[in-house]
């Protein structure tokens, strides 16, 4: 049944005479327009309202994570939207493909045309990093020597202000140093935990021990490395030994959350921590596909412009390049597969425990 009172008209709904009428080439301004520059701008005009979309989602997911407690039945929506950002992404990074059908030499027709413009200067793209986590703090030097400088005042400071509210990293943390189910009674699962990664190490080192067509310096380097994998669960499970490696950037989840997401991961077939697992494997896509867009990004750059400097002062590729790298958000999660254990060697559970953790339903007599 229709329930609006004033007929509604495509054009009009979706403002299409401001929208199709907002490519204004600079090139035009001066001399000839470089028939390359609208795409140029399109490109760009999408990509900033595929960041509106992906903020819309992400207040929303703040939202929720803002509260003391995050009910079962909630994150089964904040799954949703969270696909949903991983969906846009592949979108984005299909995208370059379309700028990338523009020549170096088209590009140059109208680059010098747009200096000091860059993509420092897209407000949304920071409120995005800044939201999910990557905070000043966290960035390469040259971000944190420059992240603002190239902004206008007022971007600046509502960029400042965002800062010092929590972000989803942070929110995520709290939340996971919230799951009930680290401590019950007698049962000490990382005792457990423990013996069975002592014994999986003592079995790799007994298969690297026994291989016989393999040089000295090669059993010995794998031999180290296994020990160091060691040293690393031992850290794990000591809370002065965490801190340490945390400080030292090796982790950044503190130690109770670290272990309630590898618990999750650990047990993640069970049925209260189907949503939480998924959860943390959105996180861990979003991330991802952040890392391939700067990659992408990084590429574009360098076929555009070889070893020139970006218009925004950067040194160009190499920036990028070193943005991919270093700019990551979840890589907590990312090392989480060096934790767990093959299903076969996972501690059994108590049934009480079990029985938290399932569905199950209990008829009458």
């Amino acid at each position: 049944m229709q329930k609006n009172q004033k007929p509604c008209y495509y054009g009009d709904y979706l403002q299409l005479d401001k929208i199709l009428t907002a490519q204004a080439p600079e090139s035009a301004r001066y001399d000839a327009e470089a028939h390359d520059e609208t795409l140029f701008i399109i490109v760009h005009q999408v990509y900033e309202l595929w960041f509106k979309q992906i903020l819309h989602e992400l207040k929303a997911v703040l939202d929720v994570f803002s509260a003391e407690s995050v009910k079962d039945e909630q994150l089964t929506g904040i799954v949703h939207k969270l696909k949903r950002v991983i969906s846009i992404q592949h979108l984005l990074n299909q995208q370059i493909a379309v700028i990338e059908t523009m020549t170096p030499q088209d590009f140059m027709s109208f680059r010098d045309y747009l200096v000091p413009a860059s993509g420092f200067q897209s407000v949304q793209f920071k409120m995005l990093e800044i939201g999910l986590g990557l905070k000043s703090e966290y960035r390469i030097d040259f971000d944190k020597n420059s992240f603002y400088t190239r902004l206008n005042e007022q971007d600046r400071t509502f960029l400042e202000g965002l800062e010092q509210q929590p972000s989803l990293f942070e929110r995520i943390e709290k939340w996971l140093e919230r799951m009930p189910f680290l401590e019950q009674g007698d049962f000490s699962f990382w005792q457990l935990y423990q013996h069975a990664t002592d014994a999986m190490l003592s079995r790799d080192q007994a298969i690297v021990a026994g291989i016989e067509h393999i040089a000295e310096p090669e059993r010995e380097q794998q031999l180290k490395e296994i020990e160091k994998t060691r040293v690393k669960f031992a850290a794990l499970l000591d809370s002065d030994q965490y801190l340490e490696l945390q400080q030292q950037g090796s982790f950044r989840l503190n130690q109770r959350a670290m272990l309630a997401a590898l618990f999750i991961n650990l047990y993640q077939e069970e049925p209260v921590f189907n949503l939480p697992f998924q959860l943390l494997t959105c996180l861990t896509e979003i991330d991802e596909n952040l890392t391939i867009w700067r990659y992408k990004h990084a590429m574009m750059v360098q076929r555009m412009l070889g070893m020139k400097m970006g218009t925004g002062g950067s040194s160009g590729h190499d920036y990028l390049k070193r943005t991919t790298e270093k700019n990551r958000i979840f890589t907590d999660l990312f090392h989480m597969a060096t934790f767990l254990l093959p299903k076969a060697d996972l501690p059994a559970l108590p049934k009480d425990l079990k029985k938290r953790l399932g569905f199950y339903f209990a008829g009458e007599s």
